[in-house]
C-alpha cells in the first residue's frame, strides 16, 4: 500500500479540485504542452509516461479528457498539459463505462 504523507495528499487534493474545475473542453482548448515528470503536480502525484501497473493507464482513467486513441491527452490534473495515454498518476480512478 503507498503511504501518502499529509503534505502529499494537500498537494493530491488541491490539484484535484483545480483541475477539476475546468471543463473538458477548456481542457482540450488550454492542453498543448507534455507535462513534464519534474512538475510539482506529477511529482505530488508520481506521474510516469509508462504505466508499470497492469490495466492501469492513463487512456482508461476517468480524468483523461479528448479523443482516444491519440497518444498525449489532456488529463484535469494537469490543467493545460497533456498527458501520455500510457502514462499513470496516483489519481487514476477507473473509467466507467
Amino acid at each position: 500500500m503507498n503511504n501518502v504523507n499529509r503534505r502529499d495528499f494537500l498537494k493530491l487534493t488541491g490539484s484535484s479540485v483545480i483541475g477539476l474545475t475546468f471543463g473538458s473542453v477548456a481542457l482540450r482548448a488550454n492542453a498543448q504542452e507534455q507535462v513534464a515528470l519534474d512538475n510539482p503536480t506529477a511529482v505530488a502525484l508520481k506521474y510516469v509516461h509508462a504505466s508499470e501497473v497492469d490495466g492501469q493507464n492513463c487512456d482508461n482513467c476517468q480524468y483523461v479528457q479528448g479523443e482516444k486513441g491519440k497518444e498525449w491527452r489532456p488529463c484535469a490534473f494537469f490543467p493545460g498539459k497533456v498527458v501520455n495515454a500510457k502514462g499513470w498518476c496516483a489519481g487514476w480512478v477507473q473509467k466507467a463505462g
